[in-house]
């Protein structure tokens, strides 16, 4: 099998892991405050990865080095003001919104690669792009004919820019060894996110939810972002985002599944709309 297909297979099968996050973080969202989660999930995918390093040694993959620092230190910053936003974001509107706002994430990624990156980007993609902003304008409005914002929607949007911009800083890191990314991530993310929870108030709660949370952030973040990583090193930024673009369906589906919601009428406009965004994605995809 080549190792594009296998790139491609890691990306979906990392939507899938990301997409499980949303409606489990809605549910322990009733007994773990949002910034004290925050910071559980990214520890949480630290932690599994250090396990993991020590069971699997002797990994062959290339070690960071000095010069990548500020790119490690951008992705940090920017991961704890994402899972923050994320986090208040999911509280404050339904599991099935913050999943289908996701779809925002490759917006902001698109854009960054290709005006900071210089990546190269087809009009097809742009086309999408626009879709998915519009998509995610009509989900950013509560109730049926109003202009009022929801702050939920405008919180989770803004997480999708803080991680478009840092999925752009792990591709100049993606030739580096993946686990070791992931780890340094997790635990200064998550510690970080901590740091801020406790200065602003927050308490830790039951050992049992912290040890399901952190559970959960292992398998879709820690687990999830170290294949998203390994399929950035051979489909760049903006392809990899493009196969990524599942998750919010995987998410959308979950919610509707497992805490039983039944979103608005313009969720289901909004919803048609990513729809035809992805098939474009992913037709550029494959003829790129």
């Amino acid at each position: 099998m080549k190792k594009t297909t296998i790139a491609v297979l890691c990306a979906f099968f990392s939507a899938i892991l990301y997409a499980v996050c949303i409606p489990f973080a809605k549910i322990l969202g009733n007994y773990v405050p949002s910034a004290v989660m925050g910071g559980l999930l990214y520890l949480g995918a630290g932690l599994g990865l250090l396990i993991t390093t020590f069971i699997k040694q002797g990994s062959t993959e290339l070690s960071l080095t000095p010069k990548e620092i500020p790119y490690m230190s951008a992705v940090v910053f920017l991961d704890i003001a994402a899972i923050l936003l994320l986090m208040f974001g999911i509280a404050n509107t339904t599991g099935a919104n913050a999943a289908l706002l996701g779809n925002f994430e490759l917006a902001a990624t698109t854009i960054a690669a290709f005006f900071v990156f210089k990546e190269f980007v087809s009009k097809r993609l742009v086309f999408a792009i626009i879709l998915i902003t519009v998509a995610s304008i009509i989900l950013s409005f509560e109730g049926e004919g109003s202009f009022v914002l929801n702050i939920g929607s405008i919180s989770v949007l803004l997480a999708c820019i803080c991680w478009g911009v840092e999925n752009n800083c792990t591709r100049m890191l993606s030739i580096r060894d993946t686990r070791q990314i992931t780890l340094i991530k997790g635990c200064f993310s998550g510690l970080g996110g901590l740091i801020i929870a406790f200065l602003s108030g927050e308490a830790l709660p039951a050992t049992k939810w912290i040890i399901l949370v952190l559970l959960l952030g292992f398998i879709s973040y820690g687990i999830s972002v170290t294949l998203y990583i390994y399929a950035q090193r051979f489909l760049g930024a903006a392809k990899t985002a493009s196969c990524y673009s599942t998750a919010p369906f995987f998410g959308v589906l979950f919610s509707l599944l497992i805490l039983g919601e039944r979103p608005a009428i313009s969720f289901y406009v909004a919803l048609c709309v990513m729809v035809a965004a992805t098939i474009l994605v992913i037709r550029d995809t494959q003829n790129s």
